[in-house]
């Protein structure tokens, strides 16, 4: 995943995340560069899957706040990604990031067909 800033600076994080079929949901530590950058800019770019086989997803994020995240949500993405944050003397932010941009591609023959979703709205059925 990378996040962008209002300056020049982007990066890959790499993050597991859980998809609900309408939001990927992640958690970071809420001090670090990656929850800091998610909330200011609300914007995120995940890349998920092999190199060769990749879905690059554009989103926007949106913090939960505290009691947002039900408890079948934290049980759902720690079953997930195999790591619960709850409980956890670090303080761990949940974001929900809301695809509004998908592409999948595998080879050059599928560049001119790898737009899925473009403005938050399905490009195929």
């Amino acid at each position: 995943m990378s996040t962008e800033t209002t300056g020049p600076r982007t990066y890959l994080i790499p993050l597991s995340f859980l998809w609900d079929g309408g939001s990927l949901l992640v958690a970071t530590p809420d001090a670090s560069v990656t929850g800091r950058d998610l909330r200011a800019s609300g914007k995120a770019r995940v890349g998920v899957g092999p190199t060769r086989d990749v879905v690059l997803i554009e989103g926007a994020v949106r913090a939960l706040g505290e009691g947002e995240l039900t408890p079948e949500a934290g049980d759902a993405s720690a079953g997930k990604t195999r790591f619960g944050p709850r409980g956890l003397d670090t303080v761990y932010t949940y974001f929900r990031i809301t695809p509004q941009r998908l592409q999948a591609w595998r080879e050059a023959d599928e560049l001119a067909g790898r737009e899925l979703m473009l403005g938050g709205r399905w490009t195929v059925r």
